[in-house]
């Protein structure tokens, strides 16, 4: 399957030969769709050209929409003017009068440009400075206008207008970290004139930005009225959908773009190529020769398109789709016959890399020459809109001479392929691309140091970017083996562990993030606009998905229309309230310091104390990884099982912990075997390091994201007693007592990247100045229909059955007696009738609680396999508007000051799903273990969450003893420390010596944060 994905890199045509916007900075920008704005370690801002603005009086006027990452609009415009046609300042006051008051500002002096005019100015529906500077040279007036908080944006975007090239230089913008490459190519996209968007769209699917690329095909598709258009974007979105391996939602794409695309001899292509490489990531090689085998219609390319010869200077200028070009006849780049004869030159390539899976390599060579020549005849080759598929087509060339062992050509051909793209697309994603497989090629043939070199060179231009993909861990697999050979090697291990940092990661990493800024923010006005601005963000995501449902209708009532209209309206207003309250964010310096997305092997090592160690896990490809990290050592390793063997290993040891069988759930005999064949596969390799550790931060991967390791056992000797025991015929084979778990001796913390793991480590506790909430025991249906009380059941909705077995609230109040004879702080505890979710959400005071408890039941798996996850905890009902839920984005929405969230409720370390991740307005995430209500309490503002892996039990009272001995350790332990004192007392009954009792829950955060701190004179004044 991983082979077919890579088709998504070769399928997109793109309609003119363009240069990439992250082109090298000495390029005209008048030549480029956009141009990048700052040259910090991340891409934060960019320019997009726009075609219509009512300052545009000539047809060489230039201007220029600034877009900024977690700024929900563009946040300023750049424009270049010239005088022929009037007073262009006078056209840029009139423009701006509707939206701003100015007065003329105090001279300035902008480096490079000399004196400048300045304009001070507010914006007339909000109170944010707004900021003008022009700058008059010869004939052109040049001008930056735009919210004050992006005062260095503005600054350096003039500079780079007027020199026309990207001019190196720091900017200085307030980020949230809420927001993502998804949430601001949306940005960008809305930007633009549609055939910019058409271009970047392919542009962003050639560099394996699959999602992104759907952003921007979004857009057309919303912006367009003419069949033809829709069929190309709707073609494009299907295989951006097959590229995720989305496959049903592509199929059905697919037909309907079928539907729309006619006769035209250009889309039956498209589609023709797109539906074939669709079933290559599929694996379907035979029904994709079958689809290149249709006979489709359409003119051939003419000879005088043939013979014509483009040089790059023309190409370039053919395309920069100046406002003036359009007006002269909007020079489009490629005919119709031109795209027809590519897409026709890909479908060769397609065919050839179809039999080379088939293992049919000589005439795979025949047909991926045929394609190299077509595409290179186009135009004699200087249609930069092939490029990719060459470069592509050298690398399939490439993988069939290694095959044949003749390597000295397979590294010609990767190396030309590497050449092709440095000379038109320098820095590219998909240039990083062909050096993956250039190093795997040099991994393979024993060439380590050139491998590694190439590598470093990937891993540092992701890792400054900030952005990553799925795709990643493919293409750094070789690299992570060439490095795990080299063991404890200190310049190895640190490579591995950086190259290890740019991996997509859960959602909640990026929800921990974000927290973590918003924590450090220094002051109260701060924190409010930081949290008001993500949550701004949020809302948008929000709006916008309640829209596209209503827009993708086919016959919408009345009602709906009016209400779709509504929407429009609401999210043209949360876009303008948030970058308004991004601007004002920037007046607060640490919110304009840019977090990195990485830390390195050294900032990680001087987190940890002595007695500490952090473990991460790692699966690429077909192998797993880890690195085993103490204060003053550092090591990695190959970790002695195979990704789908620890997923085997882990279902069946799930299994023997909790099943559910006809309807019943069912505990069988923990099999110790395999969990000390795990706990060898996982640990052997650092057992000599693991004895001194008293606690060890595990960060997981793949199949153990859903098994906590405390259960794993660490030698034969206890397996053996137990089973000379378990042959008793008087002996249920339950008593697992004298096993020796790995958690019985070290306290295990959860994390889920490094990076969250220091914002947690590091943030500033809580300041609430109450100690314990406790919320529990619903209330039965039984009051609530008697007081006339319906619900509506859908096919997805829970029975009310659920509701008449609430947990004891028992654990609540021994957890409470246990902290108010330790602290000072106020407590309470809320059940039955009141403990509903109308009345949590409308709670103004859960702020003032640094420890939240719920002992209620998750619910967490779907109703019916059907179904979509949507993870919510279950309270009373509690009047019209309640549903007896506490949702994923309820939850979310809540706002929390908490050291500790615990969830004493049945898997509450399971994933949400995408649709209710995106209902919660998220862009990222969803697709891992603890994206569920473990995130929704993270970004609600918990900094440590106790969320369990399975149902927890009810027999022998052994939640409630669990949760309540996490509570009755001695004052300054440990969060990871009292929870394995608490499960020792489990593991020593005879009762609930079995896993099932005492192993479900999980520390996600830092465990040394204790469960109750010491109290200072202060607090306790500020109590009383």
């Amino acid at each position: 399957m991983m082979n077919g994905r890579i088709f998504g890199l070769v399928g997109a045509l793109a309609t003119a030969a363009l240069m990439p916007a992250d082109a090298a900075s000495a390029q005209s920008i008048a030549l480029q769709d956009s141009f990048r704005i700052g040259s910090g370690s991340s891409l934060l801002c960019s320019a997009q050209p726009t075609i219509s603005d009512r300052v545009y009086a000539d047809m060489f006027d230039r201007g220029y929409a600034i877009t900024c990452r977690d700024a929900a609009v563009p946040v300023g415009s750049l424009y270049a003017l010239r005088a022929r046609a009037g007073d262009p300042a006078a056209r840029l006051a009139e423009a701006r009068a509707g939206r701003a008051t100015c007065q003329p500002g105090e001279a300035a002096e902008i480096e490079g440009l000399g004196p400048v005019q300045t304009l001070t100015c507010r914006l007339g529906n909000a109170d944010v400075a707004y900021r003008v500077y022009l700058k008059q040279v010869g004939s052109i007036l040049y001008a930056a206008e735009g919210l004050g908080g992006y005062d260095s944006v503005l600054r350096l975007g003039l500079r780079s207008v007027v020199a026309d090239r990207e001019v190196p230089g720091d900017i200085d913008v307030a980020t949230t970290g809420a927001g993502d490459p998804v949430a601001f190519a949306r940005v960008q996209a809305s930007s633009l004139d549609p055939q910019r968007a058409l271009d970047e769209a392919y542009r962003r699917n050639n560099a394996g930005n699959y999602a992104e690329s759907a952003e921007f095909f979004a857009a057309l598709t919303e912006g367009r009225t003419d069949p033809a258009d829709q069929a190309e974007a709707l073609a494009n979105e299907a295989l951006q959908k097959s590229n995720l391996g989305n496959y049903a939602e592509a199929d059905a794409l697919f037909a309907r773009a079928a539907d729309l695309a006619g006769g035209d001899p250009v889309n039956q292509r498209r589609l023709r190529n797109y539906r074939t490489m669709h079933l290559l990531n599929q694996g379907r090689t035979d029904d994709a020769l079958a689809e290149l085998d249709r006979v489709l219609a359409g003119p051939p390319a003419s000879e005088a398109v043939q013979s014509l010869v483009l040089d790059r200077a023309t190409a370039a200028q053919l395309t920069a789709e100046s406002p003036g070009a359009r007006r002269l006849g909007g020079l489009e780049g490629l005919s119709p016959e031109d795209k027809a004869q590519v897409l026709d030159g890909q479908a060769l390539q397609l065919r050839g890399t179809a039999l080379r899976l088939q293992g049919r390599s000589d005439e795979a060579v025949v047909m991926l020459n045929r394609a190299l020549d077509n595409l290179v005849a186009i135009r004699g080759g200087r249609v930069a809109a092939t490029v990719w598929m060459r470069a592509q087509i050298l690398g399939e060339l490439a993988r069939i001479a290694e095959s044949r062992r003749d390597l000295g050509e397979a590294e010609r051909q990767h190396r030309a392929a590497v050449a092709l793209l440095e000379g038109d697309y320098p820095a590219s994603a998909a240039l990083f691309s062909a050096k993956g497989r250039l190093a795997g090629f040099y991994v393979r043939t024993g060439q380590g140091d050139q491998a590694r070199g190439l590598y470093r060179e990937i891993v540092g231009a992701i890792a400054s970017d900030g952005d990553s993909s799925a795709s990643l861990r493919r293409i750094l697999n070789p690299y992570f083996g060439l490095l795990a050979e080299r063991g404890n090697d200190p310049e190895a291990v640190a490579d591995f562990f950086a190259a290890s940092q740019v991996l997509v990661r859960p959602g909640v990493a990026q929800t921990q993030a974000v927290l973590a800024r918003e924590l450090s923010g220094g002051s109260d006005e701060a924190s409010r606009l930081f949290r008001q601005s993500v949550n701004l963000t949020r809302d948008i995501e929000r709006t916008r998905v309640d829209l596209a449902r209503l827009e993708a209708l086919p016959n919408p009532s009345a009602a709906q229309s009016q209400y779709a209209g509504e929407l429009r309206s609401n999210l043209t207003q949360l876009q303008q309230d948030q970058v308004a309250t991004q601007a004002q964010l920037a007046a607060f310096p640490r919110y304009r310091a840019v977090a990195t997305n990485a830390i390195s092997l050294a900032d990680l090592q001087t987190l940890l104390r002595p007695g500490e160690a952090y473990y991460k896990m790692l699966v690429a490809g077909n192998d797993a990884y880890a690195v085993f990290v103490t204060a003053d050592s550092a090591r990695i390793f190959r970790i002695g099982a195979r990704p789908g063997e620890l997923e085997q290993q882990v279902d069946a040891l799930r299994r023997t912990i909790t099943v559910v069988e006809n309807g019943q759930q069912i505990t069988y005999p923990f099999d110790l075997d395999l969990a000390h064949r795990l706990y060898g596969a996982l640990f052997t390799p650092v057992e000599d390091g693991i004895g001194g550790i008293t606690h060890l931060v595990f960060e997981p991967d793949g199949a153990m994201l859903r098994l906590p390791p405390n259960l794993l056992v660490m030698d034969q000797a206890s397996i053996d007693a137990y089973r000379a025991r378990a042959a008793n015929p008087d002996n249920d084979g339950f008593d697992f007592r004298g096993v020796a778990w790995f958690g019985r001796e070290r306290d295990i913390s959860t994390a889920v990247s490094a990076r969250a793991f220091r914002d947690v480590r590091t943030a500033p506790p809580s300041r609430a100045t109450g100690e314990y909430l406790g919320f529990g025991q619903n209330a039965t249906t039984q009051g609530f229909l008697q007081q006339g009380g319906t619900r509506a059941a859908g096919e997805c909705d829970w029975s009310l059955a659920a509701w008449n077995r609430p947990i004891s609230a028992s654990e609540l109040y021994t957890a409470q007696r246990a902290i108010t004879g330790s602290v000072q702080g106020a407590t309470d505890i809320v059940t039955g009738e009141a403990f509903t979710d109308t009345a949590i959400k409308g709670r103004e005071n859960l702020n003032q609680y640094r420890i939240l408890h719920f002992a209620t039941h998750g619910l967490v798996a779907p109703p019916r396999p059907e179904c979509p996850a949507q993870p919510a905890l279950l309270t009373s009902f509690g009047g019209q508007d309640s549903d007896g839920l506490l949702t994923f984005s309820e939850i979310f929405d809540l706002r929390l000051d908490a050291d500790l969230v615990v969830l004493s409720a049945c898997d509450t370390a399971g994933r949400a799903g995408a649709e209710v991740t995106a209902a919660a307005g998220l862009t990222t995430g969803g697709d891992f273990a603890l994206d569920g209500l473990v995130r929704a309490f993270v970004g609600a503002g918990g900094r440590i969450v106790v969320a369990s892996h399975w149902p927890v039990p009810d027999d022998f009272n052994a939640t409630e003893r669990l949760i309540s001995g996490l509570f009755a350790a001695p004052q300054g332990t440990g969060t990871s420390g009292a929870l394995r004192l608490a499960q020792r007392v489990l593991m020593d009954d005879p009762a609930t010596s079995h896993p099932y009792y005492w192993a479900a829950f999980a520390v996600v955060g830092d465990g040394v944060a204790p469960v109750i701190r010491p109290v200072t004179p202060a607090e306790v004044a500020m109590v009383r």
